[in-house]
């Protein structure tokens, strides 16, 4: 029964509704889900009328919603209670995350800042090592500043002289930080502070003396200086708004960064998300007045820059959709430009340069492999790893004898390593001490054709010795958009999962960035389906050659992968078992009004475009939930703190799926008050998310009981 709004907004649960009860896996047993009011509200898409019956929960505010949220929450929370299996997830969750963790260091002179947190503690300190071999010094700890075991702090950047220090305090998972400057002599934080904003860069001066730092509203992204000592409203806005006569608008965004030497602020400007075009403009910091001048500007391609011993070096897809890099030179196109690194079979990834040389991580087959060149593009030998897994690229400053970079697999927690660019030597600057022996495990890549025969890889990661006999659970994520590649990287969930005898599996789908640009075309727009077919086609792969079964399979996804798990929902709820739909995209027709919807229209395109409308309506998740399908069973997490992708994704499809339902099977919405798109949240409220999506779809994928 479905209720209209009448004199109240109570969620309502009919008496004939009694009678059907929820069964999940594991003996749990639910009343039906709280029905949610509807409001029909229609609109005309030229000519089509599309009705939405849940517009009334896109008011987060409402008290109506609010208590949709509650209420929905406790519906979840009565699932969990009923979970025998959660304490103990709990408590391998601890062993795996309650650890010691850091990140890349920045070396200046000889003195080492980087985040870390020690185990047992909620949140990262920023600290300083001084020496390779002296102590950790804490510098800024967050329990310091706030109660709040959900604010965190991040390094942004560390001043020419090691002298000052740029750091944003986050709130939860809140993509808004607040921006402070900490100053390393005195040990106290400066009295200037930026407000909360989305900061897309922010460098220190040459001097030391301020900030340049690019920051995004709905209007656009603007770069501005900030004198250390001044407020903020007085900062100068130094590029923005428009630029040789063209406009810049909101989807243009800004990333600005200072060359080593202190001789150039770099702007670059990304075109979209991801960018099809990127412009770059720099402007000369030894003339004080100048304006800035360009490197390339208006071309259909993308391009970074980095600037070393009075040259450019550009990676670019310019001509070369894998990549390559060139030395290049302002005032001239980029075909006059001289060719450093050519392209290859295998896409560039990322480039650096380090103790001037060139680092270049290609993927080969989505394992990255890293060359090393001159700066005249003879090749230097490679930096190996060990076995199957991920690369970052060398991190250092161009004349830098040392650089960083860290390696990680989904079968091996993250190490960093310091590298010396003269002999090539690696050494271990940390890695955390997590009980978790990788020799214990097997990480395989195989290749499966999708519905249109294109062949796709696929990692699969499991204990050695795992059966292979249809009956073993199988966790199974994916992305595909945005020219992200999906990487071999460490998930402390993911891990457990395996460590608990189950299969794991990461297709590398069509619309990511894994085989370049023409990889990513094949998954944008109008081609998104393809995204979906290489995923239904990677599951029957997997049930086909008997590593799992549909009542047994378990996938999971967020933010663009949230839309990848709305449309497995919707498309073939025959394949799973059990769907965890983390921070979606799901309302494909109204995304764009939303939060930061509106940059990623150059990925999926907009309802208001009457042929994109077409194909947004053909796979839209929320407006293709059909009354009676028998649907698997689904948890939809968001967060109150996701200022990227509107929680109200998570809401409508929620209200929209368990109304229309006809499995019997748990439709829950789990909704934190202080997670979001961005990292943030405590170590404690992390490992209690983890275990909640894990007891869910280790749960929903046990063999089925037979209900009378």
């Amino acid at each position: 029964m479905r209720l209209f709004f009448g004199l109240g907004l109570a969620l309502v649960v009919s008496s004939a509704a009694l009678a059907q009860m929820i069964h999940g896996r594991g003996g749990i047993t639910l009343p039906p889900p709280p029905e949610a009011p509807v409001a029909p509200v229609v609109d005309d898409y030229f000519g089509i009328k599309v009705t939405d019956d849940y517009r009334w929960l896109e008011d987060a505010n409402s008290p109506q919603t609010q208590e949709f949220i509650n209420t929905e929450n406790a519906y979840t929370a009565r699932y969990m209670d009923q979970a025998r299996i959660r304490s103990q997830v709990v408590d391998e969750l601890e062993s795996l995350e309650q650890v010691s963790a850091w990140t890349i260091p920045i070396q200046r002179a000889d003195d080492y800042f980087f985040e870390k947190r020690l185990a047992g503690e909620d949140q990262a300190s920023i600290y300083v090592r001084h020496g390779w071999t002296g102590k950790d010094k804490r510098l800024v700890d967050p329990a310091q500043l706030s109660r709040d075991p959900n604010t965190s702090v991040v390094l942004l950047d560390v001043s020419r002289d090691g002298s000052e220090l740029a750091y944003g305090v986050r709130q939860g998972g809140a993509d808004e930080i607040t921006l402070h400057v900490y100053d390393v002599k005195t040990a106290k934080t400066l009295s200037d502070e930026l407000p909360p904003a989305v900061y897309y860069s922010v460098n220190f001066t040459p001097d030391g003396t301020g900030l340049f730092y690019t920051r995004t509203d709905r209007q656009g992204t603007l770069l501005y200086e900030h004198k250390l000592g001044m407020r903020a409203f007085r900062d100068t806005l130094l590029f923005g708004r428009e630029f040789r006569g063209e406009e810049l608008g909101p989807l243009d965004l800004f990333f600005a960064t200072v060359t080593d030497d202190g001789h150039y602020l770099v702007v670059e400007i990304d075109r979209g998300v991801p960018a099809r075009r990127v412009d770059i403009v720099y402007r000369d910091l030894t003339k004080p007045g100048s304006y800035f001048d360009v490197l390339t500007w208006g071309i259909d391609s993308r391009f970074s820059a980095i600037y070393d011993k009075g040259s450019w070096y550009v990676k670019t897809d310019y001509k070369v959709p894998n990549g390559c890099i060139l030395k290049a030179y302002p005032g001239i196109m980029p075909d006059a430009w001289d060719k450093i690194v050519p392209e290859s079979s295998d896409v560039i990834d990322d480039f650096s340069i380090v103790g001037n040389k060139i680092y270049v991580n290609r993927l080969h087959d989505v394992k990255t492999e890293t060359s090393v060149y001159s700066l005249d593009g003879k090749p230097a030998g490679r930096i190996e790893y060990d076995g199957i897994g991920s690369a970052s690229i060398l991190a250092g400053r161009t004349s830098d004898r040392y650089g960083f970079l860290s390696f990680e697999s989904y079968i091996q927690p993250p190490t960093i390593y310091r590298v010396d660019t003269v002999t090539g030597r690696r050494e271990i600057f940390a890695q955390p001490k997590i009980p978790f022996a990788a020799s214990d495990y097997q990480l395989q890549q195989v290749f499966y054709k999708s519905k249109d025969g294109t062949q796709i890889p696929m990692f699969i990661a499991g204990k050695k010795g795992l059966r292979q006999d249809g009956a073993e659970r199988l966790l199974m994520t994916g992305y595909g958009g945005f020219d992200l590649s999906e990487l071999p990287s460490w998930n402390p969930a993911w891990a457990l999962w395996i460590e608990q005898g189950g299969w794991f599996a990461l297709p590398n789908l069509r619309g990511g960035g894994e085989y370049g640009e023409k990889w990513h075309e094949q998954g944008m727009f109008g081609k998104k389906q393809n995204v979906f077919d290489d995923f239904f086609a990677a599951a029957d792969y997997l049930i086909q050659n008997k590593y799992t079964s549909p009542e047994h399979f378990a996938i999971t996804g967020r933010s663009n992968g949230g839309l990848l798990m709305g449309a497995a929902i919707t498309q073939r709820p025959d394949l799973f078992s059990a769907v965890l739909c983390g921070y979606p995209l799901l309302d494909m027709l109204r995304y764009q009004s939303f939060e930061q919807g509106e940059h990623w229209t150059t990925e999926y395109g907009s309802s208001a475009n009457e042929k994109q409308f077409e194909y947004l309506l053909k796979y839209s998740p929320y407006q293709n939930v059909k009354k009676g399908v028998k649907y698997p069973a689904v948890m939809f997490f968001t967060g109150s703190s996701d200022t990227r992708v509107d929680p109200l994704h998570a809401r409508k499809m929620t209200a929209l799926t368990q109304a229309d339902s006809a499995s019997g099977r748990p439709i829950l919405l789990h909704y934190s008050l202080s997670g979001g798109h961005s990292a943030g949240v405590g170590v404690e409220q992390k490992i209690q998310d983890d275990a909640d999506q894990l007891t869910f779809l280790w749960t929903e994928t046990a063999q089925p009981a037979a209900h009378k």
